[in-house]
């Protein structure tokens, strides 16, 4: 019995710690995606009320698909960016918003207060930026490296990690059998951003064209754009032509080249 007695304080110390190790292992670190209609999540109520396999499939945001890259058994391959062992992908990005509406529509002030130190947010803008015909939504290419700068200083202000993505590929324009850039400016300022302000970059542009490039065009154009035959899906009934946005298999390898991307910039860190 005196034995017992004398044992309690270092039980209870040893109950403290477990619960201590637990509570750590727990701790999430949520992955903020911003940015347009490429990454946005069309199955999660993107439409109130809408049904999406009636109103939206098969349109496919990269993001949408991207938590499954972001699971226990995989998170060791970017231990020294996400150092729990639980990470949520929050999606807020949004179909045809540049930066600045991005930012005017209060979508990164409502990241911004829920920002925790350690966790990630992934930008990647550029195609309604460069939208000059769409005067709602265009910005210039100062004003969009403007709007990143904000992104990312704010991110820092709350100890968050900004990751800058320069803007994924379209299926056009292709020259004997290789996928050309179609962004031009809007691909550099990312990468002009990144540099200035020592913010970790994936150039989600080239992974993304020279993936596509190996895959080739009839291919791409079939699986994983948004070109699809009349009377297969109901929500296209008369098909659809769209070298801009995904299927689910376009989606797919697009996250992969994100996170194989995020496995770079970890074993940057670690070197």
């Amino acid at each position: 019995m005196k034995l017992l007695k004398k044992s309690m304080p270092l039980f209870g110390l040893l109950v403290c710690i477990v619960i201590m190790a637990f509570s750590n292992q727990q701790k999430t670190t949520t992955v903020y995606l911003i940015g347009d209609s490429t990454m946005a999540d069309y199955a999660n109520n993107y439409e109130e009320g809408k049904d999406y396999m009636k109103t939206r499939h098969p349109v496919t945001g990269w993001g949408q698909v991207f938590q499954q890259f972001l699971v226990s058994d995989s998170l060791f391959k970017v231990k020294n960016l996400i150092k729990t062992n639980v990470a949520l992908v929050d999606d807020r990005a949004r179909g045809g918003r540049s930066t600045r509406t991005f930012f005017q529509e209060g979508r990164w002030r409502s990241v911004y207060e829920n920002l925790k130190k350690n966790d990630i947010v992934i930008m990647q803008f550029g195609h309604n930026d460069a939208a000059k015909e769409k005067t709602e939504r265009y910005v210039d290419v100062e004003g969009y490296k403007e709007f990143l700068r904000l992104f990312v200083s704010q991110t820092r202000e709350k100890g968050a990690i900004p990751i800058i993505l320069t803007p994924v590929a379209r299926n056009f324009p292709w020259k004997e059998g290789v996928l050309n850039d179609v962004h031009g400016e809007y691909d550099q300022a990312p990468k002009d951003v990144a540099k200035e302000l020592k913010v970790l970059l994936i150039d989600l542009n080239k992974k993304s064209r020279d993936f596509f490039t190996k895959k080739g065009e009839p291919f791409v154009t079939e699986n994983y754009f948004m070109n699809l035959p009349e009377n297969v899906y109901e929500a296209y009934p008369n098909g659809q032509k769209d070298n801009t946005h995904f299927q689910p298999k376009g989606a797919i390898e697009v996250a992969k080249l994100v996170f194989e991307g995020l496995q770079e910039l970890n074993n940057e860190i670690k070197n």
